[in-house]
């Protein structure tokens, strides 16, 4: 991740008050987008952490505790469902609810399968296969490929990352494709104004190369710990050009300006009086720092939803995360007790009966018929 320090490399307008050129402007404003993602990489990192702490542990655990309740319910409603004094409608309502809880814990506990059996009209391993065989006619569909016939697989899930993993060998054929033409279309003969443009670009880039290049041999040259003959001093340079050679590895121009600043090298006057040429070539480079920054953060924010399983349509941040993270261990903590409390009572029929006149199928797991 990129460091960040309290040496803030910007221009400002002299004493005459003359405004900024346009290259300054863009400079100033290249400087606040790039300190701007570096702060939201900042709270990415530190939420990260602190998630991560909770999820495993206080939220895992309660998971856990909440499906081994969730298992004993359906047992415990199984049972009332053979007891005397429930009536047809309350017996069709029991069914419905031990269907529907069954069908969700299976995964968990392969013995719920008979269960579910026992109230649904269709066996668990033939609905699945229908709905298998549903989802995937819709894929094929709307993909517009064959996910072909002879497939292993037993749920949707696995339909799912077969789709997947045949539409990524679909984009690396196609990009493979894509390639082949470039390749092609280069090794044309390209006419005169083709070959100029591609010098000025070539050209160009050398002169950003060199901006850059030229930063790192003033502090590489102040800093070689070779020269220095105190310990204590050739060691802080040692760590100080560990971050100057990071910094220019990975192109930064603007940690180098910064580290420029914090060894005294450059002064206010100095970043004022940057030339409309260099600005131009270091606007290029703080460009491409800011598409770099942007990358990263949807990198970051990618697998954070792909580890936890945060849907890409739902909004995120790192203050909704852990927002949403303390909501959802209170709910835990709050089924937790209702189930604690409604199986403990369910071993009284009465009790069942009145839970079933209020229950609604779809919240049926969250409901206490207190």
């Amino acid at each position: 991740m990129t460091r960040t320090n309290n040496w803030s490399v910007s221009i400002a307008s002299d004493q005459n008050n003359l405004a900024l050129s346009k290259e300054q402007k863009a400079f100033n404003s290249l400087i606040k987008q790039i300190d701007k993602r570096r702060k939201r990489l900042g709270a990415w990192e530190t939420m990260a952490s602190a998630f991560q702490q909770q999820y495993v542990n206080d939220l895992l655990p309660l998971e856990q505790t909440s499906t081994a309740l969730q298992i004993q319910m359906v047992h415990c409603l199984d049972r009332a469902y053979g007891q005397k004094g429930l009536t047809q409608a309350e017996r069709r309502k029991t069914a419905a609810v031990i269907v529907d809880w069954a069908r969700d814990l299976i995964d968990e506990e392969e013995s719920l399968k008979t269960i579910y059996n026992k109230y649904n009209p269709i066996d668990y391993d033939s609905e699945t296969a229908t709905e298998v065989d549903d989802m995937k006619s819709m894929l094929e569909a709307m993909l517009g490929v064959n996910l072909g016939d002879d497939l292993d697989i037993s749920s949707p899930e696995d339909l799912l990352q077969h789709a997947q993993a045949h539409i990524e060998q679909q984009q690396v054929k196609a990009e493979a494709e894509t390639t082949a033409r470039e390749a092609r279309r280069a090794a044309r003969k390209k006419s005169p104004k083709q070959l100029a443009a591609e010098a000025r670009a070539h050209e160009e880039q050398a002169q950003i190369s060199l901006s850059i290049r030229e930063v790192y041999r003033k502090l590489a040259s102040a800093l070689h710990p070779d020269r220095e003959a105190d310990p204590q001093e050739r060691d802080r340079k040692t760590k100080l050009m560990q971050r100057v050679n990071a910094a220019y590895t990975k192109n930064n121009l603007l940690q180098l300006l910064e580290l420029q600043l914090e060894l005294e090298h450059i002064d206010q006057h100095s970043i004022n009086g940057i030339s409309e040429n260099r600005l131009k070539h270091y606007n290029k480079v703080l460009k491409e720092q800011v598409r770099e920054l942007d990358q990263e953060i949807l990198h970051v924010e990618a697998t954070f939803r792909h580890t936890y399983g945060i849907g890409s349509f739902e909004e995120l941040s790192p203050d909704i995360a852990l927002r949403n993270l303390a909501i959802e261990i209170k709910n835990f903590r709050q089924n937790i007790r209702v189930l604690e409390r409604d199986l403990v009572a369910f071993e009284d029929i009465k009790n069942v009966k009145c839970w079933l006149k209020t229950f609604k199928l779809a919240s049926a797991r969250s409901i206490s018929f207190v």
